[in-house]
């Protein structure tokens, strides 16, 4: 099954944090009308928050695993002070989250304390002379748990942007597919374009340009813009985006993300015929059989339908089976990553990286900081399994002795293997025809907001950056003065490529543009004690991965 490994981790890939702390309303609330109706949030400081705000229909019933429909309209005003409810997950070791309501297609808007009602106006200015502001729509990461209510987006929305943050059908729920069922493996994704055409009708009722809209996300979340970036029905829903730690033209050795998982040609990528098949064992095994065969899938559909929440969620690694989009459909008529790598992708300028120590937390997860402390043998094992006859070649380039541990020779061998040349590929990818800003963060002391143990070194792990951006209590407490002043940085850059397609601005390091055809294309490096140029492919030894097959 697809990242089964991954399934008592899954909340690393969310990226998700605390929520934000309940704020303290001022009389009167803050009132704005939607198009299906008002909202009433809450006014706190120097930020307006709404929360809870539907988007789209309850996917329920007969509407379970069908395209997002739009909302009801509601008479008088909705209470948006709090958050909407999950969307159905289970929790784990490491995720605290569960639910098990449909009704749960909602979002979230931050907006700055002084953002006024734009509709009546141009996207020049509003009626008190200010520009609309711009729009940032953030897509969380890992597909299976989660919700746009944990990132709290105050310091982002104090630089003059409206935050809007998503929640979408997650696991088995967004990702089934099966033989003639319409969307199959998409329905994340559907959902997600839902959101951005909401946003596309209601930006300016907050304060916001639609004209002006970037589309961000971290992890599973930037596969799905990806996915967006070469989407037919995405065209004009966003005009920038940023690709944290995204996986689009990435693959999998066998074994990278543990032990017995197999190696997949496209590590975010499955063919349709591959998840439908998927979906044949999963409805087999909640007791709906129909076979793979089209002219059963009315049958096992309704089956699948008429059954308890609570009763999907219980077969084990259901959720992970399908954190994964399906392509050769309406929503993605081809492999992204080959659109991608052959330029047929939306025209908008791309802010995208990836961290320096990207694979220490799966390797963490999976040995020494679970107390099985990875072996000299099992290093070469898994040299072995994941390159077979070139292994030796991989061992003499990383050989032990130059590692503090065996777990961190594998992390190293995997981040630059798997994560930098992916990383690195779509760079060029993008750079070849819109404007692309690279970049690492490279905070090897980042604050570990996790509940794991802080004896393993995992440095610039996997969604590490994260807190940098949307406050965590967790993290902002342990913040140095110099990572504080890191975070200000990385949200002000984020801040005037929201405003401008670049992330340069008064005050801020220099961050030229990822040129492919420069012999050192520039990647900025985002640490606390140095923002500058890295040479990323020379660090992560690419010309060495790029001589094996």
């Amino acid at each position: 099954m697809v990242r089964a490994a991954l399934a008592g981790a899954a909340v690393f890939l969310t990226g998700a944090i605390a929520p934000p702390p309940a704020a303290a309303a001022a009389d009167p609330r803050p009132v704005v009308r939607t198009d299906a109706g008002e909202v009433r949030g809450v006014r706190s400081g120097d930020h307006r928050l709404f929360q809870g705000i539907p988007y789209a229909a309850p996917p329920t019933g007969e509407h379970r695993w069908a395209a997002p429909r739009p909302v009801e309209p509601w008479r008088g005003v909705r209470d948006a002070s709090r958050p909407g409810p999950l969307c159905p997950q289970v929790p784990s070791a490491y995720a605290n989250s569960a639910s098990e309501e449909e009704d749960c297609l909602v979002l979230n808007v931050t907006a700055p304390a002084t953002a006024t009602d734009a509709t009546t106006t141009t996207t020049t200015t509003t009626t008190n002379g200010k520009r609309p502001l711009p729009v940032v729509v953030w897509i969380h990461g890992d597909g299976t748990v989660g919700g746009g209510h944990f990132f709290d987006a105050r310091r982002l929305a104090s630089r003059g942007v409206l935050v809007v943050t998503v929640n979408y059908r997650l696991g088995v729920f967004g990702g089934l597919a099966l033989p003639g069922l319409k969307g199959s493996g998409t329905f994340a994704l559907q959902d997600q374009q839902a959101a951005l055409r909401w946003v596309r009708r209601n930006a300016r009722a907050f304060g916001g340009d639609p004209g002006e809209v970037t589309v961000a996300g971290s992890s599973f979340g930037a596969a799905a813009i990806t996915a967006h970036l070469t989407s037919p029905g995405a065209r004009g829903l966003f005009h920038r985006a940023v690709l944290s730690s995204g996986e689009g033209m990435m693959d999998m050795p066998a074994g990278a993300m543990g032990p017995g998982m197999p190696a997949y040609t496209w590590y975010t990528w499955r063919t349709l015929p591959e998840l439908r098949r998927t979906g044949v064992e999963m409805a087999s095994a909640l007791g709906c059989e129909g076979g793979d065969r089209s002219r059963d899938t009315a049958g096992v559909l309704r089956c699948l339908r008429a059954l308890p929440v609570k009763e999907v969620l219980k077969v084990p690694f259901i959720m992970n089976a399908f954190q994964a989009f399906a392509f050769g459909n309406e929503m993605l008529p081809e492999l992204p990553e080959k659109a991608l790598r052959e330029g047929r992708f939306h025209r908008v300028p791309v802010l995208s990286g990836a961290t320096r120590d990207e694979h220490r937390l799966f390797v963490g997860l999976s040995y020494d900081a679970v107390g099985r402390p990875l072996t000299a043998a099992q290093y070469d094992e898994a040299l072995v399994t994941a390159f077979g006859e070139h292994a030796g070649a991989v061992r003499a380039e990383y050989p032990l002795k130059d590692f503090p541990s065996p777990a961190l020779a594998w992390a190293t061998v995997v981040t630059d293997r798997m994560w930098a040349r992916g990383t690195h590929a779509q760079n060029t990818a993008l750079g070849r025809h819109v404007p692309t800003y690279a970049y690492e963060f490279a905070d090897r002391d980042a604050p570990m907001y996790l509940p794991l143990p802080a004896d393993f070194p995992f440095g610039a792990y996997h969604a590490a950056d994260t807190p940098y951006v949307f406050e965590d209590e967790a993290a902002q407490s342990r913040f140095t003065r110099a990572q504080l002043r890191l975070s200000d940085t990385i949200t002000d850059y984020w801040a005037a490529f929201a405003r401008t397609g670049a992330p340069n601005g008064p005050g801020l390091p220099a961050w030229p543009r990822f040129e492919p055809a420069a012999g050192v294309p520039h990647t900025q490096s985002l640490a606390p004690h140095r923002v500058g140029p890295v040479d990323y492919a020379g660090e992560h030894r690419l010309a060495f991965w790029h001589r094996l097959p």
